[in-house]
């Protein structure tokens, strides 16, 4: 691709390059509204183009989508935090019962069948730790009233940032198919097929992860859910979730989702019938998600692998922050298109084939 340019042009593009990843590091605080509303609309844009086949305008279809995207994140706002805050005062609650019981019921037995003195742990600091970060967590919602108070421009801004996503996502949405051939005809003509073409690559890569493996992510989270709430665990709610959110990893949901959940029924209940239960539910939802979820949503293969998904959000967080961990998988799967033509273009060289 870059072998068609002239060096001057190799300079400018370069040049262009870096100022725009200059200006990204510098405005990330005020592009996270705007990021946010990007990922919105390139989720809702392909439903969007499947009511325009439909023979619906797409002003309609922008706003049966826009619809439901709103509907979708004002059910999340009030249904879900409450229930995970209420999860996690249950958490706070028995982590502390957890600790006793373990040190004074499974701690010995393990000791005994290993054969050494059963040893002596202060867990005290620990427990009052963790009473003081719920304490503090709690009064979270005084603390936001007093911030008002005491910061009313940064409350101002963080609710005008709020309130930004939903128009700019609706403008986005109507014009995302006019935004990118715009984009396409702004291209310089040498390189244009190629860029399209590793646009194309980039665009089926992050398709496959947000509009698939999310998919997935969501599925796993409702069946973990459903299935710990009818064993009965306390904590179904809290742990379900978190097994679906880390599932973008092979099996590291289902790992810890089991762990966790099984260390809490023998809490709750103290006996290993529930164990086998709970066993049994990540054993249907991992059946279910090699067999139905992934191949139906997700396809053979997602293009990114699960250590470099990891990797970027965690470097983009460390960089950027919220705005980092936003970009961090769009930029991930860009890289990855980029070496991988310049692997084939690699192989294809003298340097590779003399």
């Amino acid at each position: 691709m870059l072998s068609k340019l002239s060096d001057s042009q190799k300079w400018f593009l370069l040049a262009v390059l870096a100022t725009g990843g200059w200006l990204v590091y510098l405005l990330s605080p005020v592009l996270t509204p705007f990021l946010v509303s990007a990922l919105l609309a390139y989720l809702g844009d392909p439903l969007v183009d499947r009511l325009e086949a439909y023979k619906f305008s797409r002003t309609f279809g922008v706003l049966v989508v826009f619809l439901v995207m709103f509907l979708i994140g004002l059910i999340f706002l009030l249904v879900m935090i409450p229930l995970l805050e209420k999860q996690i005062a249950v958490l706070m609650i028995k982590v502390p019962l957890m600790i006793d019981k373990f040190q004074e019921g499974i701690l010995p037995r393990i000791a005994r069948f290993a054969g050494f003195e059963t040893p002596t742990l202060d867990t005290s600091a620990f427990k009052r730790a963790i009473i003081a970060n719920w304490e503090s967590l709690s009064g979270t919602v005084g603390g936001v009233f007093g911030t008002i108070t005491h910061s009313g421009l940064k409350i101002l801004n963080w609710l005008a940032f709020v309130l930004l996503i939903p128009v700019v996502t609706f403008y986005l949405l109507r014009d995302w198919d006019v935004l990118v051939g715009k984009i396409q005809d702004l291209l310089p003509r040498k390189i244009e097929p190629t860029v399209s073409r590793l646009a194309k690559e980039c665009d089926d890569v992050l398709a496959q992860f947000f509009r698939g493996q999310l998919s997935v992510m969501m599925a796993l989270a409702v069946i973990y859910t459903v299935g710990l709430m009818i064993v009965g665990l306390d904590l179904a709610f809290l742990i379900g979730i978190l097994s679906g959110l880390v599932s973008f990893v092979p099996y590291l949901g289902f790992i810890v989702g089991i762990v966790i959940a099984s260390l809490s029924a023998v809490m709750q209940f103290h006996d290993f019938i529930h164990v086998i239960y709970v066993a049994i539910v990540f054993g249907i939802g991992q059946a279910l998600e090699g067999m139905v979820l992934s191949p139906l949503l997700v396809g053979d293969r997602i293009g990114l692998h699960p250590v470099a998904v990891i990797f970027a959000v965690m470097a983009g967080g460390q960089l950027f922050g919220f705005f980092g961990v936003l970009l961090a998988l769009p930029v991930a799967a860009v890289i990855m298109v980029i070496l991988r033509h310049w692997k084939e273009l690699y192989k294809e060289s003298d340097f590779y084939t003399p």
